[in-house]
């Protein structure tokens, strides 16, 4: 994955609301706790753009799908038109 080069990105300080021991042990970790959950953060929106791109695709898929069964065989509701 491609990482974000830090000093290109403008960056501003926000409020989290985070478990204090969890971010006590974080902290002892590392010396850069905004760099590790910029990093995860980043890590978890390119997932879920994938997530949501793998859906699209598997939708469009089905429309195809759906469309060619339909120019094969016809709509179900045309036996029933009152048109």
């Amino acid at each position: 994955m491609k990482s974000m080069q830090t000093n290109q990105v403008r960056k501003r300080p926000v409020n989290l609301t985070l478990n204090e021991e969890l971010v006590a042990q974080a902290k002892g970790m590392t010396n850069n706790l905004s760099g590790v959950v910029e990093q995860l953060l980043a890590d978890y929106v390119t997932k879920q753009n994938n997530a949501r791109q793998e859906k699209l695709r598997t939708a469009e898929i089905a429309a195809k799908a759906w469309n060619a069964f339909n120019e094969r065989s016809g709509s179900f509701a045309d036996e029933h038109s009152t048109l």
